[in-house]
């Protein structure tokens, strides 16, 4: 449902910048509104930047290779970081330099002064409907999450991008409203320097909890404390698995998890006997924690006089001490 919904949301914001962008650059040719100019190129980003979520989410979809045998599913982590690049250096630098040379050379907007202030109530209207689509299709998968949390914690990055950006565009436009506004009103060309500002620093804000919000998926996260919680509760919920002796869960993508774990299992008379516990104990994490598709078991035999006596290795990995002359006791790899 998120890799719909995020497609869907992209696909809105997409159509609503590139139509804003060109309207924004017909009034710019004929304003000379450093504001203008500034969102015209807010705009391109933004349409670079959604092309760019679909590119990934296309890419991150091919099978996996003997090179890559976990698939390309954090592709789309990898696209996402491009887009807070971009929005940092073509939106938000680039408005900052704009501001700084209409502060170094202030005119005011002497011909077509009804185009600006049209073209952005228009592109405000515009943008909100896109701002909704993000905000409708965010809800499908949000749950009780507050919005701060789902953006800082959500494992799909395109509707948290899209939101950001959305969000971004239409707080821009209204310092891009009021900086042609004041211009109209004073005719002073610093105010239109003001609003490009204002604009530039958000968008390099935005930019920057982006790429730290992305660049935390690029490291690999491991499950919520929810999925973890099931995923423990579905191997032990049987006589298959004495206990967990320790367990890793690491994103692959945004719908695919990986669950590694160490499991005491009892004792049995054949290895088949072990391996059909095994998939029984596979199934149920599963049926619990659908994501979960990749999944390592490793069977050991609990000790649980060992793990009492509180030495060495047996405390912290509930496993027995080698005995004296063994290949381990000797620091030599045990089979």
């Amino acid at each position: 449902m998120s890799a719909n919904g995020g497609t869907k949301a992209i696909v809105a914001a997409l159509l609503a910048n590139v139509g804003i962008a060109i309207t924004k650059f017909i009034a710019f040719l004929l304003t000379a509104s450093s504001s203008m100019l500034a969102e015209s190129i807010h705009s391109v980003a933004d349409s670079g930047n959604q092309a760019l979520l679909l590119l990934g989410g296309r890419r991150a979809k091919r099978a996996a290779t003997p090179q890559h045998p976990f698939g390309y599913g954090r592709e789309r982590y990898i696209y996402a970081f491009i887009v807070s690049i971009v929005l940092f250096s073509v939106g938000g630098l680039f408005a900052l330099y704009e501001a700084w040379h209409k502060w170094s050379d202030p005119h005011p907007i002497e011909e077509w002064q009804w185009v600006p202030v049209t073209v952005l109530v228009v592109a405000i209207v515009m943008e909100s409907f896109s701002f909704r689509t993000a905000i409708k299709e965010s809800n499908h998968v949000r749950g009780n999450q507050s919005w701060v949390h789902f953006v800082r914690r959500a494992k799909a990055p395109e509707l948290p991008v899209v939101l950001l950006e959305d969000l971004g565009a239409l707080v821009g436009l209204v310092f891009a409203l009021f900086g042609v506004t004041m211009t109209l009103i004073t005719h002073n060309g610093e105010w239109d320097a003001i609003g490009t500002a204002m604009i530039g620093i958000l968008l390099v804000v935005i930019a920057i909890v982006l790429a730290i919000e992305t660049k935390s998926l690029l490291l690999g996260e491991g499950a919520e404390a929810h999925d973890v919680a099931a995923i423990e509760k579905a191997i032990t919920d049987g006589p298959e698995v004495e206990r967990i002796i320790h367990m890793k869960t690491l994103y692959l993508g945004p719908e695919e998890l990986m669950v590694a774990a160490k499991i005491g299992v009892p004792a049995c008379d054949n290895a088949e006997e072990l391996a059909r516990g095994i998939n029984i104990v596979e199934n149920r994490i599963r049926a619990a924690v659908p994501i979960a598709r990749v999944i390592y078991l490793e069977p050991d035999i609990y000790s649980a006089a060992a793990a009492q006596a509180g030495t060495g290795a047996a405390a912290h990995t509930a496993v027995p001490q080698p005995e004296s002359g063994s290949d381990e006791a000797a620091g030599r790899p045990g089979s």
